[in-house]
């Protein structure tokens, strides 16, 4: 098709007019990419009715689109800060040459204190363990029933939750579902996250890692949604095989650690802690086998102590049981302990609070 002069003119204006629009072509990309629908295995959706729940609204602005480049740090290199690229100039994924940034890795340097002059670490009674099990195991003389710190993780499946309850019980501690991929966050989150608080549990927030996303965006959509509350459990980042979800990648074990690094070094930066890692023992064996030694590790274990489900690694957290039952929630509820006494967790616990 050919144009006159004047046509021409009026096709340019009409373009620029697009492009400054709010329906550009940052927003068809935007609106290209799929929605996470991850839900973690740690806290399966129960084949019977969920609890109802009263859900306090969700608002969050979303965050202007981006390209990002994961880069992992290295003793020589910390990792690159995300680059905002106008994307009508450039392919999407395009890495640009970057600077190497002249800061020590993360791994190399001090977490500050992002929440000076707050009160110190305060010791809260510490509940025996009162919790049932539709699915009782004999683990022996390695039962979890030995150890003293009991916990929970919750996520949207529990419904409303009587958390005063739920503590006497037994949860001195809570790990509560907060995002997943990087535009999910689970509508009970921030009522749980109060709640567990007020009735003196230990809490802290676990972010789903969907393969299909970068490591940059969903590190930025965790810490929109997870307030930086000085006195709250490390992060942490649930990494397994999950086979409801959408994305199909399976990625080899470099990347899959690759992308785990920038995830978690972007959140030690902005919370001051080193985030935690959780999983299960098909994804551990095909992937972390002699990786992150210097990472704590919340390993699930259901029929089996973890020393003989995961030979050799050090761990923080068990997760025991996935049928667990107790006064305060409805339906099952997932159980944890810490590894340790009840002094230990104390010590534990005031070396991350502020």
């Amino acid at each position: 098709m050919r144009f006159s002069g004047v046509s021409a003119i009026l096709f340019a204006c009409m373009a620029l007019a697009g492009c400054s629009s709010n329906s550009g072509l940052g927003d068809l990309l935007a609106q290209a990419q799929p929605p996470s629908r991850e839900t973690t295995s740690s806290v399966t959706r129960p084949s019977s009715p969920v609890p109802a729940a009263n859900v306090e609204p969700v608002v969050a602005e979303q965050p202007a689109p981006r390209i990002e480049v994961e880069m992992l740090a290295t003793p020589q290199m910390a990792m690159a800060a995300p680059m905002p690229v106008p994307m009508a100039l450039v392919a999407p994924r395009l890495e640009p040459e970057l600077p190497i940034p002249s800061a020590k890795p993360v791994a190399f340097v001090a977490p500050s204190n992002p929440a000076a002059g707050t009160k110190p670490y305060a010791r809260g009674q510490i509940y025996g363990h009162r919790f049932r099990d539709a699915k009782p195991i004999n683990f022996g003389k390695a039962s979890p029933r030995a150890l003293a710190v009991h916990g929970v993780d919750v996520s949207r499946w529990q419904g409303d939750i009587d958390w005063p309850k739920l503590r006497t019980q037994g949860a001195n501690f809570a790990y509560i579902k907060a995002t997943d991929g990087g535009d999910y966050l689970d509508p009970m989150f921030r009522k749980n996250w109060r709640a567990a608080h007020e009735a003196g549990l230990r809490r802290g927030a676990y972010h789903f890692f969907y393969w299909c996303r970068t490591a940059g965006e969903q590190a930025d959509w965790f810490i929109r949604n997870v307030p930086r509350d000085p006195n709250a459990l490390p992060p942490v980042i649930d990494v397994e095989y999950n086979g409801e979800s959408s994305c199909k990648k399976r990625l080899s074990p470099e990347k899959i650690r690759e992308k785990m690094q920038v995830f978690m070094d972007k959140l030690e930066r902005h919370y001051g802690q080193r985030p935690i890692i959780y999983t299960a023992p098909d994804f551990y064996r095909d992937n972390l086998q002699g990786a992150f030694l210097d990472y704590s590790f919340w390993l699930r274990a259901v029929a089996e102590h973890p020393s003989k489900v995961y030979p050799g690694r050090k761990w923080v957290f068990w997760q025991y049981s996935g049928s667990g039952l107790s006064h305060g929630v409805e339906g099952k509820i997932d159980l944890n302990v810490f590894h340790g006494s009840e002094e230990m967790w104390h010590r534990w616990v005031s070396t991350r609070s502020s």
